[in-house]
């Protein structure tokens, strides 16, 4: 009976195995990346009146009361660059037309690089640049606390 135990629990573990084996040859796919349910193909290929019914509202709301000059102008350029663009404006919401461009955007000292992904689309430019850094605390000073009081002579 103990034999019996051992060779079912052999047999238990050569099918893990075998399972282990064959999900490792297969390759993992790239998660398609979708964007309210349409792919980015079908974003691209939509007329502008369509793909802004999907943007969420601000976005939308942005490109129904018209840019401005500065904005049309930059709006101009994303979509025939290939290069990166430099522009101050961060007002600018992302659509499909972008994905892949280099933006380089002033955050208020120097101006950053960002690749437009699709996970972008609907978001302002602004929101990937930071215009703050954290702060960088050294350790406490003398007087900080009780303890750092009594410093030693030596």
């Amino acid at each position: 009976m103990a034999k019996s135990k051992i060779i079912a629990g052999s047999a238990k573990a050569s099918r893990r195995k075998a399972r282990k084996k064959a999900s490792a040859i297969q390759a993992r796919r790239k998660k398609e990346f979708m964007f309210r349910g349409f792919t980015m193909e079908e974003l691209l290929a939509m007329p502008f009146d369509e793909v802004l019914e999907l943007l969420p509202s601000r976005a939308r709301r942005t490109y129904l009361k018209g840019l401005n000059y500065e904005q049309q102008l930059l709006f101009d350029k994303l979509k025939e660059s290939e290069g990166a663009v430099r522009t101050h404006r961060r007002d600018i919401p992302i659509i499909p037309q972008f994905v892949g461009k280099t933006v380089s955007v002033y955050n208020g000292k120097e101006f950053k690089d960002v690749e437009i992904k699709p996970e972008m689309i609907g978001h302002f430019l602004g929101e990937f640049v930071l215009t703050r850094r954290p702060p960088v605390h050294s350790g406490p000073g003398v007087g900080a606390t009780k303890s750092s009081k009594f410093m030693p002579l030596k």
